[in-house]
């Protein structure tokens, strides 16, 4: 089978295209053939182990210290069809379509990869895939949805309520501007002027371009702020967010979480930065979402396989509006 191997931590280049043996399922465990998935922001940040120290030790003695183990496989999503299932299996069929996250196991840049029937708490999720998504559509949802989702349910959202949410263009970002909304919330997008229309089309009310405005000079005051990419201070936005708000941070890595700490234990607020880990119920209730029409995905680029280095390098530029696809062809 034709996979991505991850030979050292560095630049898009570390990635090269091999041939591997196609993977045979345990007893309980399920043959997948991935048509799509992805390349996130988080898969840049972790192939450049450009993480807080206390996230890059534990990483390091995961997937290898100077360089990431032999045949490592990258990636975290992917959709796809089951070819096999082990004798054990009895929630999946031969033929039905899915779509899932590997969580730290990884491996959904190939033509092929094994799963549990259920996965442990580290090893994501894998669900039947939305009957009105295609592939490359449904490769989008295991991670930015779930993180979305997982951040705003601790927020409670009620109607009327408003939402600031930062960094809002991107994976997390765009899944989270649509279910605030389905929420019944009034949502403000922050990012750079090019993602501000396809904000608008996805449902935001209000939209600001953080190279241009500061949302904590414009009198506007909120329930939540939402930081999806950790640029935020928290003191320095306390007078945007409302007496015992919520700050959500979905990735506390430029000093947020002694701040954030700190927050705890000094003010009323309240603050979640805890590490979203994917669950079938969630992916279930995603696709019912997506099958009323209620939320949708945004695919920015698509590249195949074999140009997985050239998809890395958008990423790295921060450009990309929503997701960005890797097809896998027969």
């Amino acid at each position: 089978m034709k996979a991505i191997i991850w030979t050292d931590y560095g630049p898009p280049e570390v990635f090269q295209l091999e041939e591997l043996e196609k993977p045979v399922p345990k007893d309980n465990e399920i043959l997948i053939r991935i048509y799509a998935t992805t390349v996130t922001a988080g898969d840049s940040e972790l192939r450049r182990l450009d993480l807080p120290f206390y996230i890059t030790l534990p990483m390091r003695m995961f997937i290898g210290f100077g360089k990431p183990k032999e045949n490592t496989i990258p990636g975290t999503e992917l959709a796809g069809e089951i070819e096999a299932i082990g004798k054990d299996v009895v929630s999946f069929n031969v033929g039905d379509k899915v779509f899932g996250s590997t969580g730290t196991e990884f491996g959904t840049n190939a033509e092929y990869i094994c799963l549990p029937e259920v996965p442990g708490e580290m090893e994501g999720s894998l669900a039947l895939m939305p009957s009105n998504m295609t592939y490359a559509e449904a490769a989008t949802v295991p991670f930015g949805g779930r993180d979305a989702l997982h951040f705003l349910r601790f927020a409670d959202l009620q109607d009327g309520d408003k939402i600031l949410i930062n960094g809002a263009g991107g994976s997390i970002g765009t899944f989270a501007v649509q279910l605030a909304k389905h929420f019944g919330t009034e949502v403000t997008a922050i990012d750079n002027a090019d993602k501000l229309d396809m904000l608008r089309s996805i449902g935001a009310d209000h939209v600001i371009d953080y190279t241009k405005e500061d949302f904590t000079k414009n009198g506007e005051v909120y329930d939540v702020i939402f930081d999806v990419v950790g640029t935020i201070s928290l003191s320095g936005s306390k007078n945007s967010l409302k007496p015992e708000g919520i700050y959500l941070l979905a990735n506390p890595i430029r000093g947020q979480m002694m701040s954030a700490m700190w927050t705890r234990m000094t003010t009323k607020y309240k603050v979640f930065m805890q590490t979203a880990s994917g669950s079938t119920e969630d992916l279930d209730y995603l696709r019912e979402l997506i099958e009323a029409g209620v939320i949708s995905t945004v695919i920015d680029r698509t590249y195949p396989l074999e140009e997985i280095i050239e998809a890395h390098r958008y990423v790295d530029t921060g450009a990309k509006q929503g997701n960005v696809v890797i097809t896998i062809e027969d």
